[in-house]
């Protein structure tokens, strides 16, 4: 069973008890959070594709740490103007465990009916 998430305009795809870096989350450590927007949930037997999120389907997580990814040189130049610029970058990022995939999907039967009374 796994899922594909969008998480902070990143698309990744989660599975139970992976560990994973994301961009930075404005939750404090140790706490929980959820994911509402799942682009694709297999859970084995079906693949459920979004148009363009799947309905009835929960990622929760908890966030183990925050931190910040490996230095990273920008260096820019202009070759025969004497231009040289030497910058550095580290991503914050936070480090989440999926504790829980929990979906109750609708039948394909149940969608289109409820598509057919709106």
């Amino acid at each position: 069973m796994f899922a594909i998430v969008d998480i902070s305009g990143k698309q990744l795809r989660v599975e139970l008890g992976l560990e994973l870096e994301v961009p930075r989350q404005s939750t404090e450590e140790g706490n929980s959070v959820s994911y509402n927007d799942i682009l694709l949930y297999d859970d084995g037997k079906k693949v459920h594709v979004g148009t363009p999120t799947v309905n009835g389907v929960q990622v929760d997580a908890t966030i183990l740490r925050h931190g910040r990814g490996k230095k990273v040189v920008v260096f820019k130049k202009k070759r025969r103007k004497g231009y040289r610029v030497k910058n550095t970058h580290r991503q914050d990022f936070s480090l989440i465990k999926i504790d829980k995939i929990s979906a109750s999907v609708p039948s394909p039967k149940e969608v289109l009916a409820e598509e057919a009374g709106e």
